[in-house]
Order: C-alpha cells, then structure tokens, then sequence
C-alpha cells in the first residue's frame, strides 16, 4: 500500500452499492473514532469545532450520532486547542485521547483513535467519522453496521443519491493498514482500492455535509 504521500488517491472508485434492507448473518462487535484535532483553516478565527448548533458544539453532535447507535466504544480524538474540544464531550460516555502530531494531517488522528480502540477492547471493525459532520443521522450508522453485519463489505461508506460520504467502517483486518497511512489522507485510499469495498445506499444528505465556513451552519439538522 502507498503510503498516502506519493500520489492522491482517486478521486472516487467505481464501488458496487449495496441498498437495506439487510439480513444479518453475525453479530459484530463495532467501535467508533470521531476525528476532532484539526485546525479549522477555513472557518475563521474560530475553531469550528466548538460553533453552537441546535445549542450543542459541533463535536458534541458528531460524538452523539455515534452513540445513539450500538456503536461501543466511542474515541474522540483531540488536537488543536485538545482542552477546549475535550470539555465539549466531557459529560458524554466517550473516551478523549489527545494527538500532539495532529499538524501533520488527518491520518495522525485516524491513526491514536484505532490505536486507542485497539488498546481498550476487541472490536470487529470500526466507524470512523468526523467531528466537523454534525448532520449525519444515527440511522446511517447502523445501516453502515447493518450492511457489514451482513457480509456487503469490509470497508463500507454512505451513499446519498450516488455521491459518497463519511463515516466509513473498516474492518480490523485494515487497522494495520490505518495506522500506518501517512499525510492528510485518512482512510481514503483504503476504502477506494479495497477489494471489499462497498457504498450502502441511504436517505441521509448530512453524510455529504461537513462545516468548513460559518455559512456552512446556516441549515438546521433534520
């Protein structure tokens, strides 16, 4: 696998869709990693991840659409301005751990949240979001987790009409391969050129809404 520092990944792959409903044939144990260290560059001098929404920071919205599934354990991982981020989920059942190398991009987090995950139980597979997508619906999750359940795919994202979105789940069989990735590239290559790779069709538009710039929070969730 290329490190993530060589070359982009392809812009978008050719993955099969799979649509719910979908049969169970396992009962997988699934983790979830809410990535919350970056800088906000575009949103001002503000970090975006702390902007109120429906009167909750953004991250606290990103950590509970995760756990109001049967996503368990939740990791949120901090690193630009680690304290005032972590206060934000602090009365939620989450574990915080703080990545100090979140300046040399995405992947750093990608790569404490799995390692976190590793350390504190053994799970089938994870969902890793991002903390700047508050949109996202809980029903998204567990049809991400419903589909892996059902043997669609190893490494699964949300579709919305066609265009892909976050999160993504992976199974452990890639938290090698996630932890290793360098750059600002996160799990992106993974899922585009894995061999188990699939979109799960869902009725959600927030899985393509992230907030980069204030007017980005003019628009209530669902």
């Amino acid at each position: 696998m290329s490190d993530g520092t060589a070359s982009e990944p392809p812009a978008d792959a050719d993955l099969p869709v799979v649509e719910p409903p979908f049969e169970a044939t396992d009962d997988p144990r699934v983790g979830g990693v809410v990535l919350a260290g970056g800088t906000s560059d575009r949103f001002g001098d503000r970090n975006k991840l702390l902007a109120s929404l429906e009167g909750a920071p953004l991250v606290a919205h990103a950590a509970r659409t995760l756990l109001e599934t049967d996503v368990d354990p939740v990791v949120v991982v901090v690193g630009y301005e680690a304290d005032r981020v972590q206060e934000a989920v602090s009365e939620l059942p989450v574990t915080t751990v703080s990545n100090p190398t979140y300046e040399a991009g995405q992947s750093t987090s990608v790569r404490s949240g799995v390692e976190t995950l590793r350390e504190r139980t053994t799970v089938d597979a994870a969902v890793i979001a991002l903390g700047d997508m508050p949109f996202v619906d809980p029903s998204t999750v567990d049809a991400l987790v419903s589909a892996y359940a059902s043997g669609a795919g190893d490494a699964l994202a949300p579709a919305y009409e066609s265009e892909r979105g976050n999160p993504v789940l992976f199974d452990r069989r890639f938290f090698d391969l996630l932890t290793a990735v360098e750059g600002d590239v996160g799990g992106r290559r993974i899922l585009l050129e894995g061999d188990s790779s699939a979109l799960v069709a869902v009725d959600d538009p927030g899985v393509c809404r992230d907030v980069d710039r204030p007017n980005d929070l003019s628009h209530e969730k669902r």
